[in-house]
């Protein structure tokens, strides 16, 4: 049971430190915005120092948090999960279509051909 808590309590301080991170990261992107912007010569630098260190943090998130998604997928009843909603959604629809009163429903109507002078062999 000690194991279990010590390695939550790592866990827990690793996030912290991502949302300390994260925080710190936003703050220094804003500098670097108004800086770019109070000593602009021409170029827009700001994006260099925000693409790194952006990414950095990226790779911080998917060691702590994995995959979004990826969790879900990897279950075993998913699929089953899955194979139910779709189901249940097929069977809204065939439902929402047999109640639908008449004149929701389409109409089909036998379309004649205009003839303008050509055979129906000439048609493609």
């Amino acid at each position: 049971m000690d194991y279990q808590y010590e390695k939550a309590r790592r866990i827990v301080t690793e996030k912290k430190k991502f949302y300390k991170g994260l925080s710190s990261y936003l703050v220094m992107c804003v500098f670097f915005v108004v800086l770019n912007m109070v000593t602009f010569s021409g170029s827009w630098w700001f994006m260099w120092p925000m693409m790194g260190w952006g990414i950095a943090i990226l790779i911080k998130y998917f060691q702590l948090f994995g995959l979004p998604g990826s969790e879900q997928l990897g279950s075993a009843d998913w699929e089953e999960r899955e194979m139910q909603k779709e189901l249940a959604r097929m069977r809204r629809v065939e439902e929402s279509v047999s109640h639908a009163p008449e004149e929701d429903q389409l109409e089909l109507r036998e379309i004649r051909p205009q003839r303008k002078g050509w055979r129906d062999d000439e048609l493609v």
